[in-house]
């Protein structure tokens, strides 16, 4: 995701993340996945958060970007079924870090990659 969209989608998770008392202290919107340290308060499940996001996120996706609900590929899904979680401790800061820098790396790898081309050898 880019652009509009990714302006989009991190408005509309910081939102609801506020409506539940959820503390963003990182979020990255990515080409194809997302990336939040947050802090949960005890009332909510990490899997009531992830679905809540998810769910409330497309519905608000779908109605602002029609187009996207006609490509056979999206169907009536925006995000996948899966998730990643990991609570964090003594590490907390590198993965911040890591989540606020993450963009950059990823294109700093892809623009290395491009130099590198399989079927010339």
């Amino acid at each position: 995701m880019e652009g509009k969209l990714a302006e989009f989608i991190e408005e509309k998770i910081r939102q609801i993340s506020e409506w539940y008392s959820v503390e963003i202290e990182e979020l990255k919107v990515m080409t194809d996945h997302v990336h939040i340290v947050c802090s949960i308060p005890p009332k909510l499940s990490v899997s009531e958060y992830v679905g809540i996001v998810k769910g409330k996120s497309a519905i608000k996706v779908f109605q602002k970007k029609r187009y996207l609900k006609e490509k056979p590929y999206w169907g009536n899904h925006f995000w996948s079924r899966g998730y990643f979680v990991s609570t964090v401790g003594i590490d907390e800061e590198k993965i911040k870090r890591y989540v606020k820098y993450q963009e950059e790396q990823e294109k700093q790898s892809e623009d290395e990659g491009k130099d590198y081309n399989l079927f010339e050898r």
